[in-house]
């Protein structure tokens, strides 16, 4: 079965998951996260595509970025991948693969799904019990956007500079942001969509890319297709 072309447009953010092969692990020391960050900043300027938020995990990864081409996040994360994979492959010694398929994304709409992608994305190592609190963990974009530490890997997003009137105001907000914890069902709606390559957002903005892209954005119905001709 052939799979499903991917869900993606040009300068609207999407939210990125990829995972190690059988959940395995993808990072085993300091140098890895550093060079795996060091390369996703090459690519994304070469490919023209605007981090705005990411973690690396021990297994897997989330990034949130916005692509300026149609072609832009394939490319960034085909060379990206490449490149971290024969790196692991020759320090390590071993051989196959280390990505888990391809990388697994979603479009992301409007304030409210941005910023709870954000949150999403940077409250994963305190939901996964390896840090207590967010700025314990040091390969995450929360060091920037929540603290200040500035960090040229990260572009922005205009939902995220639209929180203040300047930096201070901005990290400020933002930080605020986490003083209410994201529901079940946003981390779920989150997980769900980027796992099925469909759209993050309401029923219009959904309504507008599955017409742009000529395609259904969401989950269909369980079931076999109604035969109107019965």
């Amino acid at each position: 079965m052939p799979r499903r072309a991917r869900v993606t447009l040009p300068n609207v953010a999407h939210h990125i998951i990829q995972r190690g092969n059988n959940r395995q692990a993808c990072f085993y020391c300091q140098q890895d996260y550093q060079n795996y960050l060091s390369w996703l900043k090459e690519y994304a300027k070469e490919y023209y595509c605007y981090i705005h938020a990411f973690v690396l995990m021990t297994n897997h990864i989330h990034i949130l970025v916005t692509p300026e081409y149609p072609n832009s996040l394939a490319l960034m994360m085909k060379q990206l991948g490449q490149r971290y994979v024969q790196y692991i492959n020759r320090t390590y010694k071993r051989s196959g693969t280390l990505w888990e398929g391809r990388f697994k994304s979603c479009l992301v709409q409007s304030e409210e799904y941005v910023l709870s992608c954000y949150r999403y994305i940077e409250l994963n190592p305190v939901r996964a019990n390896l840090v207590s609190t967010l700025n314990e963990y040091n390969w995450s974009s929360f060091h920037h956007n929540g603290l200040g530490e500035r960090n040229d890997l990260i572009t922005e997003h205009p939902f995220y500079i639209a929180l203040g009137n300047n930096n201070s105001e901005r990290i400020t907000s933002y930080r605020h942001l986490f003083d209410s914890t994201l529901t079940i069902k946003t981390i779920e709606q989150i997980r769900n969509t980027t796992n099925g390559n469909y759209v993050l957002g309401n029923n219009k903005f959904k309504q507008e890319v599955a017409k742009v892209l000529g395609r259904r954005v969401r989950p269909g119905k369980p079931g076999r297709p109604r035969n109107d001709n019965r």
